[in-house]
């Protein structure tokens, strides 16, 4: 993206100091805070007791929960197949396929199976887009597991795009277990973290609460409106 140039700014912004009747301030320091409470929720969990908050958060966000090893992780996804009979798949283009032992599976057992699979491919383009509007499953890694809410978050990028979670009838979402945090507060300490390190950091991280929903002002909670219909998440122990 080209860096973009920037008009008046000098005196629009000694305006708005004059405005608020006070010197121009260059500089801003980030005030400590007396209290920080964000930090103390789940702030002794260790990694087994914040899977056991995943689970149960699962119950209430209508998403499955499974639980395996990464050797036995292309038998629970088959089960996942078969139970929401999926005949099409689209997939991320993400090195984590091969690392999990999945890429066998995705050349040859699923086809086999007769289940189509479709790698996102940045050359592509809009072909993406449109294998993902007529996917039944969409499947993707989490990047950082939230346990408090049941959100898993996907730093999309050009191999991974937001597409894959967004538009298939269902959505499979992959968790290594160091990848689970207990709330909000540590991914945005993360990004920040990365920021700051003067690292890549994605312009779209999305943070995905199960299956899509909705609720009008009586509250009355509606489950697959706009997206995925249902929401698997399986968490692999030993990852």
């Amino acid at each position: 993206m080209i860096k973009g140039k920037i008009h008046n700014r000098e005196p629009f912004l000694e305006t708005v100091a004059a405005q608020l009747a006070r010197e121009r301030r260059k500089s801003v320091i980030k005030p400590p805070w007396s209290f920080s409470p964000q930090w103390e929720v789940l702030m002794n969990a260790d990694a087994d007791e914040l899977v056991e908050v995943l689970k149960k958060q699962c119950l209430l966000i209508h998403t499955q929960f499974i639980e395996t090893t990464s050797s036995l992780l292309s038998d629970k996804i088959m089960h996942v197949f078969n139970e929401y009979d999926v005949k099409t798949a689209v997939i991320a283009k993400d090195k984590r396929f091969q690392e999990f032992r999945l890429t066998n599976d995705i050349l040859k057992a699923w086809p086999m199976a007769g289940i189509h699979v479709h790698e996102w491919d940045p050359a592509l383009k809009e072909k993406n887009i449109e294998a993902s509007e007529k996917a039944d499953i969409g499947i993707t890694f989490s990047d950082l597991t939230l346990a408090e809410s049941g959100t898993v978050v996907v730093f999309s990028d050009e191999n991974k795009g937001r597409s894959i979670n967004l538009l298939p009838k269902t959505y499979l979402c992959i968790i290594p277990k160091s990848t689970i945090v207990p709330r909000l507060t540590q991914a945005a300490e993360h990004i920040s973290a990365q920021f700051k390190k003067g690292n890549h950091v994605s312009s779209c991280v999305d943070f995905i609460t199960g299956p899509s929903n909705s609720a009008d002002i009586e509250l009355n909670l509606v489950v697959g409106v706009h997206g995925p219909i249902k929401a698997t998440y399986i968490l692999v122990h030993d990852k």
